[in-house]
């Protein structure tokens, strides 16, 4: 195998795409930063018990593991970075208010969690701590939507689903947890038949109302006709009520609902969103309330976030025009570099054209050039 074959799902970023990316990095940071999130920068490798405990179990498979050679002891390499926000808060921060943190860098994964997709996504988020009411929930919400616009989607859909239905119809079942999980795949992939065995034995209103929720989505009828086919029980319609203000608060937004979509299920406590562009597959943003995030370490507050992988979101949307640069002569007089210096100082990219190579300048639009008049170095449109 030759030396510079990358491993499957693994790929260089070359000067385009990067220059995107990054641009789309700063941009979705700016963004949090106008809301009041502050920024944090956790470590790509941890001991393997603070990534993988508690809702992190669910990233056990997906997650590099190697010994550290200083102390014996298992590594991970994050897989996600929600947890380690979370570690943060609990531990560094450990403030009594509301905590707006964001962060953005590498995970890293064993396997591509979608065909196609990269092993090393570039994940950008936010999360807030400490509060446990709806106003956090839209806080996060909008804000994912204002980091969309900033990356150019255009006509975004939210789409919304709340898990603790699910967690209402479960309770008078029998108390299986595999047999739990296996009802979330189901209800996750619509598998009917799979659900109709798993539920077979339960009681019939917990029966019925899972074996409903497969039809469950579309637009905001569905949440009426939820209230009509569901049992009344108190989860089920504090859900409800909690979905319909959100999606009250999204006038100029689509929105349609998905009560049967659990991906994620073993971090979310509540309210979860994603958000779609238009004819897309996969949603470009995901999202909601995760209260349990912070109970492993040992400060289980209120907590609500979603993230993004960078990388996905620069392939859904058009190409950046090119940066306007000046083409500048190379040479060795005083007067030229301190024009070129000058140039740069204001804020200018100044390409300096080596001699032989005038026409090689790809990633910059050389809409202005550098010429010697009169004695004077002066920048003159191209």
């Amino acid at each position: 195998m030759s030396a510079w074959v990358l491993p499957d799902h693994i790929a260089d970023v070359l000067p385009s795409e990067a220059r995107h990316i990054e641009e789309l990095r700063r941009d979705l940071l700016d963004t949090a930063r106008r809301y009041g999130y502050e920024l944090v920068m956790p470590p790509l490798l941890e001991h393997l018990e603070s990534l993988l405990t508690g809702s992190g179990k669910a990233l056990d498979l997906q997650t590099f593991k190697l010994v550290d050679q200083l102390s014996g002891r298992m590594l991970g390499l994050r897989a996600d970075s929600t947890r380690q926000v979370a570690r943060i808060d609990a531990h560094l921060l450990n403030r009594a208010g509301v905590t707006r943190l964001c962060y953005c860098g590498p995970v890293l994964h064993t396997r591509p969690d979608k065909p196609h997709a990269t092993r090393e996504p570039l994940q950008f988020g936010g999360e807030i701590y400490g509060h446990a009411g709806p106003e956090a929930d839209i806080e996060i919400l909008l804000l994912a939507l204002d980091c969309l616009a900033a990356a150019q989607v255009q006509a975004p859909i939210v789409d919304l689903a709340d898990v603790r239905i699910v967690e209402a119809l479960l309770q008078d079942a029998p108390p299986d947890a595999s047999m739990h999980d296996e009802i979330h795949q189901a209800l996750a992939s619509k598998d009917s038949s799979a659900l109709h065995r798993l539920t077979s034995g339960f009681p019939a209103a917990s029966r019925q109302g899972l074996r409903a929720l497969l039809d469950l989505y579309g637009d905001a009828q569905v949440l009426a006709r939820a209230r009509q086919i569901l049992p009344d029980l108190p989860g089920i319609s504090q859900a409800l009520d909690n979905l319909q203000w959100l999606a009250g608060q999204l006038p100029s937004v689509p929105v349609s609902f998905d009560l049967a979509d659990l991906r994620g299920y073993a971090y979310y406590s509540g309210a979860r969103f994603s958000i779609y562009a238009p004819g897309a597959v996969d949603a470009l943003v995901r999202g909601g309330r995760y209260d349990e995030v912070g109970a492993a370490f040992g400060r289980n507050r209120p907590a609500v976030g979603f993230s993004l992988d960078i990388k996905a979101l620069v392939s859904a949307v058009s190409p950046r025009a090119l940066h306007a640069a000046i083409r500048a002569p190379w040479g060795e007089a005083a007067d030229l570099r301190h024009a070129i210096a000058a140039l740069r100082t204001q804020g200018e990219t100044v390409v300096c054209v080596l001699p032989g190579h005038e026409n090689e300048v790809d990633e910059f639009q050389c809409d202005r050039e550098l010429l010697q008049v009169a004695g004077q170095w002066v920048v003159k449109a191209i």
